[in-house]
């Protein structure tokens, strides 16, 4: 297999999940209370949320993916910080997908070599950064 398909069948196994979860974002209307969203696509109400009364670690995030993808930065940030952080990351994905898909350059190996030196601060970031989000999330729904 050549390097440039190489590149194109991990940028389709990557960008295809990346873009259909923008593509859903703008697709939902954000629900005013910061929470809830998901349920347009038929899901349930949060079991955390409906069983302990506060909110699960990833509350509110696709209510901030759709703020995101309406261009609403400011109420994206208001409803769930670390969402805006994945939103972004998500974005950055599909971005790369398409450009390496359009002109392979080899950008996966790349970054999954950078990726790898840093890989515990990578996970511990992200770590906290959930975690923060859930302890804003929980005051702001105390």
């Amino acid at each position: 297999m050549s390097p440039a398909l190489r590149d194109r069948l991990l940028s389709i196994a990557l960008g295809l999940p990346s873009w259909t979860v923008l593509g859903i974002a703008g697709w939902l209307t954000p629900e005013a209370k910061g929470f809830g969203t998901h349920q347009q696509l038929g899901l349930g109400t949060c079991t955390v949320l409906g069983l302990t009364g506060y909110p699960c670690p990833m509350c509110g995030m696709t209510t901030t993916f759709t703020h995101m993808a309406h261009l609403q930065p400011w109420e994206a940030l208001k409803t769930q910080p670390f969402g805006v952080v994945l939103f972004l990351g998500t974005l950055l994905t599909a971005l790369i997908a398409l450009t390496e898909l359009l002109h392979p350059r080899g950008r996966w190996l790349r970054i999954w070599s950078f990726a790898e030196r840093f890989e515990t601060r990578i996970a511990v970031a992200l770590l906290l950064g959930l975690l923060a989000g859930w302890v804003y999330k929980i005051t702001l729904m105390a």
